[in-house]
């Protein structure tokens, strides 16, 4: 029926917008990815949503919409660990591919995801591309004990074009909430998500738990998924939609403050990234913690699949 009954509704101000069911939501975004709106009907869900906000209900079903159309890699031998890289670092040195590599070596599959979504940042996938991980197609299989790269155009090209509707008009929209919501794994995955300011943590919470997810939500690095190598963040992990507070957030900055490289480019922060791999520097404490609770999560999701496992076969 196109768009434009939903657009009634959350296009109406802050004060008079109504928000659409999780159903209606996934409709909605469903025509937008399916490419089935003009430039100007999307133009116009992008600023009514950004005016209204995304209720839990609303995400939830662009994310319904979202994992009916992404193009996944395969079921993985273990619980894979997603880590949404779309921020990048402008003041600090990107350790996204760290947390990675960090986690690869703890024996999991790691899928980093991403494309750049603002100009004059230092990317993950730029650091990574260093450090010899280049991109892949998204329904390549993913390995334990390896890092995978994935572009968000592989994962889904409509997702990517919502995207970058961002250098038309100038604001963020709901796209930018949900590449950092979503399972892109067809399979068990620990999604690690991060947010900014505290409306998101609200927000990300009740979406995490409405859909079950495993997650982990932080307040990362500038945005992205990692731990602040000079504080610890609060870190709240999920295990089908149940949170559970794992790590208090530590006021003020470290005891000891970790060394760092003093230039935030891609060349300087592969070359620390490697240094701390090596021995050579020791890797932040913020990260270090932030590792051990997911490596305590995947192992809880196996723990889980198994019962359900001898669950199904003793029934």
């Amino acid at each position: 029926m196109g768009i434009s009954a939903y657009l009634k509704e959350i296009a109406r101000g802050a004060q008079g917008a109504r928000a659409l069911d999780r159903a209606q939501a996934a409709d909605l975004l469903g025509q937008v990815l399916d490419g089935a709106c003009t430039d100007l009907e999307i133009g116009a869900f992008c600023v009514a949503m950004r005016v209204k906000g995304e209720t839990p209900q609303e995400l939830a079903g662009f994310l319904d919409a979202l994992h009916a159309r992404l193009a996944m890699p395969p079921r993985a031998d273990r619980p894979v660990v997603v880590l949404p890289s779309y921020n990048g670092a402008r003041k600090l040195p990107v350790l996204t591919p760290l947390l990675a590599l960090m986690l690869a070596r703890k024996g999991l599959p790691v899928l980093v995801h991403g494309t750049p979504t603002e100009n004059g940042r230092v990317t993950a996938p730029s650091v990574l591309a260093r450090l010899g991980v280049q991109p892949q197609p998204a329904t390549q299989a993913l390995a334990s004990g390896h890092v995978h790269f994935v572009a968000t155009e592989s994962l889904h090209p409509g997702l990517q074009a919502l995207l970058d509707v961002r250098r038309a008009i100038g604001v963020r929209n709901s796209a930018h909430s949900l590449v950092k919501l979503m399972n892109p794994v067809d399979g068990p995955a620990l999604v690690v998500g991060s947010y900014t300011h505290a409306e998101y943590l609200a927000s990300m919470t009740a979406t995490f738990e409405l859909t079950g997810a495993h997650a982990m939500l932080l307040r990362g690095t500038e945005g992205e998924p990692v731990a602040d190598a000079r504080r610890t963040p609060r870190m709240d992990v999920f295990l089908n939609g149940a949170a559970q507070l794992v790590q208090e957030g530590r006021a003020g900055p470290l005891a000891r403050l970790p060394t760092l490289p003093t230039q935030v480019d891609a060349a300087s922060t592969a070359q620390y990234i490697v240094a701390v791999l090596a021995g050579v520097l020791p890797a932040p404490e913020p990260i270090l913690l932030q590792v051990e609770h997911i490596v305590r999560a995947c192992k809880a999701i196996e723990a889980k699949s198994d019962s359900s496992c001898l669950q199904r076969l003793s029934a």
